[in-house]
């Protein structure tokens, strides 16, 4: 049994004397040039402004057609602007050069969370 696991753990670890090719080791490290960073840095800030543009602006619109939200189901409208702003973004990323399809769930989450966050702060701010 020990001798299985020794053997598949030595496949894939070049033998000695041997050196990884250039792609191996670029793929185990994934190093970035400086000008990959940068414009992964500026997507990141694209995303979060766009996201943060329409989460204002359902603010504005909650408190323009709910105002204080009292006779509503204001939790169902935050789920609805969730929605919504889903798809807005979905048609407005492809146009401003970002991919969509790379996106995970993790970053979904991440973009529908900074709405709704600028939906609630933008709307509380009007109230008051």
């Amino acid at each position: 049994m020990k001798n299985k696991a020794n053997k598949s753990k030595k496949e894939n670890k070049p033998a000695e004397g041997e050196k990884a090719s250039a792609a191996e080791v670029a793929k185990a490290t994934k190093v970035m040039t400086p000008e990959e960073k940068r414009a992964a840095h500026v997507e990141g800030i694209v995303k979060t402004a766009v996201a943060a543009f329409i989460g204002i602006f359902a603010g504005i619109i909650a408190f323009n057609v709910l105002g204080i939200g009292a006779e509503s189901k204001w939790y169902a409208i935050l789920v609805i602007v969730a929605i919504l702003a889903y798809y807005a973004q979905r048609l407005i990323f492809p146009k401003i050069n970002i991919d969509t399809k790379e996106f995970g769930m993790k970053d979904w989450f991440y973009v529908e969370f900074i709405v709704v966050d600028f939906c609630l702060v933008t709307w509380t701010l009007l109230l008051n």
